[in-house]
C-alpha cells in the first residue's frame, strides 16, 4: 500500500508540474481541480461526503450517523464551510485561518463563529478549513466526512461543493422526496459527478416519512428509476438507492431507540455503507483515478494548445536555419573540391620530374639560344599563372559566398635565370663529326657562335634522348658542344628543381590558409526563439512525464509522447570543411635529393624521346584536361545553382500550387522542338530531369571542340554538334 500511495505522490507532482507551466490563474476551476485531486491522491483516508442543496438535511444525516449533536444543527441555519469530520478521543474543533492562525477548541459551539454563513448568507472568506474530531469506531477505521454546503444557494458556495467533491471517494446524494430530482440536480449530477469522473454515488431520500403512503408508493418508483438510469460503481450486490427519515433518525439515536432508527431506514443504510466503504477503502486507487483520467485530459489538451502552435513555428526556424547551413555546407564541400582539385594539379605539375619532362628540353634550347627569359615569359610562366588563377579562383567563389577573409594571391616566384661558365675551347672546335651535333637552330652567339653553337642546341636533343650506359665512357667520348649541351641541361636542371622546391613549400604555405577562406559562420539564434525552444522543451518534457506518470497506474491516454526537440548549440561556431586531400602523384613525397639522383646528372632517367626541339604550336589537350574543364563547369553551374536558393531561401512563400497560374498550351511548334530537343540528346520523350542532364553531361565530354584543337574539319563538325546539344539542353531544362 505504501508503495501505491508513493506512486500517487509521483503522479500528483507531474500533475502539479504541469499545472505550474499552464499559468492557470489561482481561481480558474482546472487549476483548483488539479490542487485539489493532488491533494486527495496522497490522502491516506477513505472520504465519504454528503452532497445535496441547502436544507436538504444532510447536517442532520450526518449526526444520526454519529449519533450525537457532533454538528449543531440546531445552532446552525445552514453550513457555511465544508467540514471535515475526523476520528478523535474525544469532540473538539480546529479551524484553520487563511493568514495561517490555527484556533483549537473543545466541542463543536466554535463553529457557530466560523462555519455558518453570515447574515448575508455570505461564507467567510477569512476560513481557510473546518475540522471536527469525534470519538467513533466508523471513523477509527480511517474514515473521514465531508459535511458540504448546500447548493442552488450562491455561487461561491457552488463552486466550493464543486471543487470538494473530487476529494470524496464516495458520495452521498441527499434527496428531498417531496420535490425528488429538481433541474438544478438531475444539471449537477450530470455537470459535477458523471463528467468528472465521480461515480462512487449512493442516493438517499429524505422526507419521505412526510407524504402520504399513496404519494410515498409513488416517489420510490421515481427513485428506482433514477438509482437505475445512474451506473453507479460500487462493489456488486450492493444498491445505490436507500431511503432515510434524517430527523426521525437522529431522535432515535439520541433516545436510544433502536426500533425507531431501524424503522427510519437508517440501520440499514449504515450496515450497507460499512460493507461498501470495507471493499472499496482497501482500493482506493480505483476511485480516484478516474478522476485524475478526466483532469489530466483536460491538462494534456491544454499543454497541447500550447505545445503544438510552438513547435510548428520553432520547426519552421528550425528549417529555414538547417536549409540555410546545408545549402553552405554544400557549397563550402564543393568550393573545397574544386580547390583541392587545383592544388593537386598544381602539386602536380610542380613535381620536379613532371618539370623535367615538359620543360627541360625546351628551357635548355631557350638557354642556348640566348632566349631563355622569353621563353619562362611564354612558357612555363603562362602556364604556371593559369594553374595559380585555377587554384586561387575557388577561394574568391568562397569569399563571394560566405563574405569571410579575404583571400591573398597564390605568388610562386621563378628563381634567378641560369648561368653556364663554358670550359676553355679545345683546339678541334670546329670537329663536327659525333652523333646527335645537328645543327637545329641558330647559333649561341654569347657562349659560342657559329657551327659550333648549332651543335650544342643539336646536342641538347641528343643528350637527353641517348641512352648512355656507362659514364666513364661518356665522359671519354664527350666533345666540347657536348660537354656544353651539358651544362645546359644542367643548369636548366637546378633551375627547375629550385622552382619545384620553392614552389611547392609556398604551396603548402597557402593551403594552410584555406580554413579561413572556405568557412562560414553559424550565428547565435535570436533570444526570442532560444526563450521559446527552452519553454517548449520544458512543455513536452512535462507532457511526456505526465504520459509515463499515468501509465505506471494503468490510465490510458489517447496522446503519443512528444519526440522532445533538441537543445539549440546556442553558441557562434564556424564550419569548414576537412575532406582528404586529393591524391596527388608519389613524386611529391620523393624529395629534392632524390628527384634530383633521378634526372640527367645522374643519367638513370631520361625524357621521352624526341627527334628534335619540340614543335611551338599548341599541342591537342588531353582528354583529362577537357575532364577537368568540364568538372570545374559542373562545380561551378552547381554554386550558382546553391546562391539562387540562398536568396530564395527565407522568402515567404504566399503563393501555393492551387493558385498559382496553369501553363498556357503549348503550340504544335513548341511541341516539335521538345521532340527534337529530346532527339539530339538520345532520350526517349518522357526522360526526366536527371536523365536530360545525364545525356547532356555526356555529350560534352565527347563532343567538346577542345578535343579537336589539331583536325579543323573534326573540331567545326564537334562545334556545330555543341550547338545543336546546348540548344535542346536549355529547351528541356526549362520546360
Amino acid at each position: 500500500m505504501q508503495q501505491q500511495y508513493e506512486g500517487y505522490k509521483d503522479l500528483a507532482d507531474s500533475l502539479k508540474s504541469a499545472s505550474a507551466l499552464l499559468n492557470l490563474e489561482r481561481k480558474s476551476q482546472l487549476h483548483q481541480d488539479i490542487t485539489t485531486i493532488c491533494n486527495h491522491l496522497v490522502n491516506p483516508s477513505f472520504r465519504i461526503a454528503v452532497f445535496g442543496p441547502f436544507n436538504h438535511g444532510k447536517s442532520t444525516l450526518l449526526n444520526a450517523m454519529l449519533g450525537n449533536r457532533t454538528l449543531p444543527i440546531d445552532l446552525i441555519p445552514t453550513t457555511g464551510a465544508s467540514i471535515t469530520v475526523k476520528y478523535g478521543s474525544d469532540v473538539r474543533s480546529r479551524i484553520m485561518l487563511v493568514n495561517g492562525t490555527e484556533i483549537y477548541r473543545n466541542g463543536t459551539e466554535v463553529l457557530q463563529q466560523f462555519a455558518i454563513l453570515d447574515g448575508n448568507r455570505q461564507m467567510r472568506k477569512d476560513v481557510a478549513s473546518v475540522e471536527v474530531f469525534c470519538p467513533h469506531p466508523f471513523l477509527e477505521t480511517g474514515v473521514e466526512f465531508l459535511d458540504l454546503p448546500g447548493t442552488n444557494d450562491r455561487d461561491e458556495q457552488d463552486n466550493l461543493v464543486r471543487e470538494q467533491l473530487l476529494s470524496a471517494d464516495l458520495v452521498i446524494q441527499l434527496l428531498d422526496a417531496r420535490k425528488l430530482m429538481t433541474l438544478g440536480e438531475r444539471e449537477n449530477l450530470r455537470d459535477w459527478l458523471l463528467d468528472r469522473g465521480i461515480k462512487t454515488v449512493i442516493f438517499v431520500a429524505n422526507f419521505l416519512n412526510l407524504l402520504e403512503p399513496d404519494e410515498q408508493k409513488q416517489v420510490q418508483n421515481r427513485l428506482l428509476f433514477v438509482a437505475e438510469s445512474f451506473r453507479a460503481e460500487l462493489p456488486p450486490g450492493f444498491s445505490n438507492l436507500y431511503r432515510v427519515d434524517a430527523l426521525p433518525a437522529l431522535r432515535a439515536r439520541l433516545k436510544g431507540d433502536v426500533a425507531a432508527a431501524n424503522s427510519s431506514g437508517l440501520a440499514a443504510f449504515e450496515t450497507a455503507l460499512q460493507n461498501i466503504v470495507g471493499i472499496l477503502q482497501p482500493n482506493r486507487g480505483s476511485v480516484r483515478l478516474p478522476r485524475v483520467e478526466v483532469i489530466a485530459s483536460q491538462i494534456q489538451l491544454s499543454l497541447k494548445a500550447k505545445i503544438d502552435p510552438i513547435a510548428i513555428e520553432i520547426k519552421s526556424f528550425d528549417d529555414k536555419q538547417n536549409s540555410k547551413i546545408e545549402i553552405k555546407q554544400k557549397a563550402a564541400d564543393l568550393i573545397y573540391k574544386g580547390f583541392a582539385t587545383s592544388v593537386g594539379e598544381l602539386r602536380d605539375w610542380l613535381a620536379l620530374p613532371k618539370l623535367l619532362t615538359k620543360y627541360q628540353a625546351d628551357a635548355a634550347v631557350a638557354l642556348a639560344e640566348n632566349n631563355f627569359k622569353n621563353w619562362q615569359t611564354n612558357t612555363i610562366k603562362k602556364d604556371l599563372t593559369e594553374l595559380q588563377l585555377a587554384v586561387v579562383k575557388w577561394l574568391y567563389q568562397a569569399y563571394e559566398f560566405f563574405q569571410e577573409e579575404r583571400p591573398q594571391d597564390l605568388l610562386i616566384p621563378f628563381p634567378s635565370e641560369p648561368q653556364v661558365i663554358l670550359p676553355p675551347k679545345p683546339s678541334n672546335t670546329d670537329d663536327l663529326s659525333e652523333p646527335g651535333s645537328i645543327a637545329v637552330g641558330g647559333g649561341i652567339g654569347w657562349l659560342l657562335g657559329g657551327p659550333v653553337g648549332a651543335a650544342v642546341v643539336g646536342s641538347i636533343s641528343y643528350l637527353l634522348n641517348k641512352n648512355i650506359q656507362k659514364q666513364d665512357e661518356q665522359l671519354a667520348k664527350e666533345s666540347y658542344h657536348q660537354e656544353v649541351a651539358k651544362l645546359c641541361i644542367t643548369a636548366v636542371e637546378d633551375y627547375l628543381s629550385s622552382f619545384s622546391s620553392q614552389g611547392l613549400s609556398i604551396l603548402d604555405e597557402y593551403e594552410q590558409k584555406v580554413d579561413k577562406v572556405i568557412c562560414f559562420e553559424v550565428s547565435q539564434e535570436p533570444l526570442e526563439v532560444t526563450n521559446k525552444r527552452e519553454n517548449l522543451q520544458q512543455l513536452q518534457k512535462s507532457f511526456n512525464h505526465l504520459l509515463r506518470e499515468l501509465e505506471k497506474v494503468k490510465i490510458l491516454s489517447n496522446y503519443q509522447p512528444y519526440k522532445e526537440i533538441p537543445k539549440s548549440n546556442n553558441t557562434k561556431r564556424k564550419y569548414s570543411p576537412q575532406p582528404k586531400r586529393v591524391q596527388t602523384s608519389p613524386e611529391k613525397d620523393i624529395g629534392v635529393k632524390q628527384q634530383q639522383e633521378n634526372t640527367v646528372k645522374n643519367t638513370e632517367t631520361r625524357v621521352k624521346s624526341v627527334s628534335s626541339p619540340p614543335p611551338k604550336a599548341s599541342p591537342s589537350p588531353r582528354k583529362e584536361e577537357v575532364e577537368a574543364k568540364f568538372r570545374d563547369w559542373e562545380l561551378n553551374e552547381e554554386i550558382a545553382r546553391m546562391k539562387a536558393e540562398m536568396r530564395q531561401t527565407g522568402k515567404q512563400q504566399n503563393t501555393t500550387q492551387s493558385n498559382k497560374a496553369p501553363n498556357q498550351p503549348k503550340s504544335q511548334i513548341e511541341k516539335d522542338k521538345i521532340t527534337r530537343a529530346y532527339s539530339i540528346l538520345g532520350l526517349q520523350t518522357n526522360a526526366s530531369l536527371a536523365e536530360v542532364k545525364q545525356a547532356y553531361r555526356t555529350l560534352v565530354k565527347k563532343w567538346h571542340p577542345d578535343l579537336f584543337v589539331n583536325q579543323p574539319q573534326l573540331q567545326k563538325q564537334a562545334q556545330e554538334k555543341m550547338h545543336l546539344v546546348n540548344d535542346a539542353y536549355t529547351i528541356l531544362s526549362e520546360q
